[in-house]
């Protein structure tokens, strides 16, 4: 079966909206002698395909096998030029960029005052809006024209345009430090989770300390301020500092609510600011000031005035309802989060080409958890498999780990003990693999490993044993984070206090409340 994410063409067309489609065969026709080329005969056939069929392409008549890649190509060019024409995509970085595209024509064309009126406009325009590196270019576009141009306050002008470029160029280093640090802090977050020990740590806080070049806040720009407290959150998340990674998500949201016109321009780092202070305050648990800022970020999305496109709407989906379920698990109301499961479900069905793997595999097993929370184990297990079983899944290895320590656990509540003794090696040899066995997964491996040999009567000595084992790494600086995927913990004392899990998370909810 033909997989249609490989073919580029075919997943720009799907994702098409019919406003878009009817702008690209008005933009076609606009010339008569379009209305029966082939890019638009073959635009015409991928819309009414399901599934991109090279086959049939190649039956319909419209191109053939050896011209058919150069079709592709142009029409894909032509449906984003469409696009760019669309006021939807028309933003202040697009306006910039296209008045510096008709600067540089009338320069080609010798007309050298109207280019440069052209650039003056654009410049302050970029500078008023946080766009340095488009700035940088017009002010180069100026002094190659001002060579050419000659007037009577070139000495001036000269000097000007010098200390512009010197300027913006100062600014723009220090924004690629910043961000260089930020997206090497990223990926090794990505990759590897939290520090697992003291050499890990030592190794981040080494690489941070080396990377972070030397400022003074008063004379940073918005842009190079939200590099900088991107870098310092993920360094705080890195080395499982949650109040600190509070403080960094606080001044990343803070500084867009202090600069409103950003919002608009930089909509996805607005997004993903407000979605890393959520999951900072789910961290410290604090579940008051987290009902306030998922209410004010979805009070936001909802706004006439925010931006909407399709890359949007996905992140929007994923962040607010992956933080909808973060509150259920933070105020023990498992039940009450169930409805979201369908909305879920039929949002990674809708948003699937631009949600990533990892974020889809993360959102299973919050669904997981919720079910977990409820004591429905075999739906638990359902979503699980989907983890487990997934073979694409390279990032974040810690994720894989805890579901797999999980489905145990599910198992073995759900009284599917027959699959228990397979899962435990499977697990075991799979934490092994990884390098990432914890104290915490050991304890509970050797638990479930010996329930076989446990005396009813012993059970809940036995819990208790484990509980008293375990509590003792609650605030371990390594060892906490077995606690952030799976409240463990509660569920031992669910057990030792015959309540239900969900009772005894609410409980303790209520008793922190902030």
């Amino acid at each position: 079966m033909t997989n249609t994410h490989k073919d580029a063409l075919f997943v720009l067309i799907e994702s098409l909206s019919k406003s878009e489609k009817r702008q690209f065969k008005l933009y076609v026709g606009r010339l008569g002698v379009n209305t029966d080329a082939k890019f638009l005969a073959l635009f015409n056939l991928l819309d009414k395909m399901k599934s991109y069929d090279e086959k049939q392409i190649l039956d319909s008549g419209i191109v053939k096998k050896a011209q058919l890649s150069n079709l592709k190509a142009h029409l894909y060019k032509q449906i984003l030029v469409s696009l760019r024409l669309n006021p939807v995509n028309q933003n202040i970085r697009v306006q910039i960029r296209e008045q510096l595209d008709f600067a540089t024509i009338l320069y080609q064309k010798g007309l050298y005052k109207q280019s440069l009126k052209i650039l003056d406009k654009a410049k302050n325009l970029a500078m008023e809006h946080e766009e340095k590196n488009v700035a940088y270019e017009i002010v180069e576009l100026e002094k190659i024209i001002e060579t050419q141009y000659i007037t009577r306050s070139i000495p001036d002008r000269a000097n000007e345009l010098a200390e512009q470029a010197k300027e913006l160029s100062e600014h723009n280093v220090m924004t690629s430090k910043l961000s260089n640090l930020s997206l090497q802090l990223y990926g090794m977050m990505l990759k590897v989770g939290y520090v697992r020990n003291d050499e890990d740590l030592q190794n981040v806080r080494n690489y941070f300390e080396a990377q972070l070049p030397s400022y003074d806040i008063e004379q940073l720009g918005f842009r190079e301020k939200l590099w900088l407290y991107k870098a310092h959150l993920w360094y705080s998340l890195l080395t499982q500092d949650f109040l600190s990674s509070y403080k960094y998500a606080s001044k990343w949201v803070d500084l867009f609510y202090e600069n409103k016109e950003m919002i608009s321009l930089n909509p996805v780092f607005f997004l993903k600011g407000n979605h890393y202070l959520l999951e900072s305050l789910f961290f410290v648990k604090y579940a008051s000031q987290f009902r306030g800022t998922l209410e004010r970020l979805e009070a936001q999305v909802n706004h006439s005035g925010f931006p909407s496109n399709d890359n949007i709407a996905s992140l929007a989906f994923l962040y607010i309802n992956s933080n909808k379920l973060n509150l259920h698990f933070l105020e023990g109301t498992f039940e009450k989060g169930l409805y979201l499961v369908n909305i879920i479900e039929y949002g990674i069905k809708k948003h699937r080409p631009r949600i990533d793997e990892h974020h889809i595999m993360l959102l299973y097993y919050k669904i997981a958890c919720l079910y977990f929370g409820t004591g429905d184990h075999k739906n638990c297990i359902v979503y699980l498999k989907k983890i487990i079983s997934n073979k694409n899944l390279k990032m974040r290895e810690d994720l894989m780990c805890f579901a797999r320590v999980l489905s145990l656990v599910a198992h073995y509540e759900a009284g599917m003990d027959y699959h228990l003794e397979v899962q435990l090696k499977s697990t075991y040899k799979f934490l092994l693999k990884m390098n990432d066995l914890h104290a915490v997964q050991k304890e509970m491996i050797k638990f479930l490993r010996n329930l076989g040999e446990i005396y009813p009567s012993d059970l809940k000595n036995e819990f208790q044993k484990l509980y008293n084992e375990l509590k003792r790494y609650e605030n371990h600086p390594y060892e906490k984070r077995a606690f952030l995927y799976l409240d463990i913990l509660s569920w031992l004392e669910s057990h030792l206090q015959n309540k239900p899990v969900g009772q005894v998370i609410r409980e303790k909810a209520l008793a922190v409340t902030r």
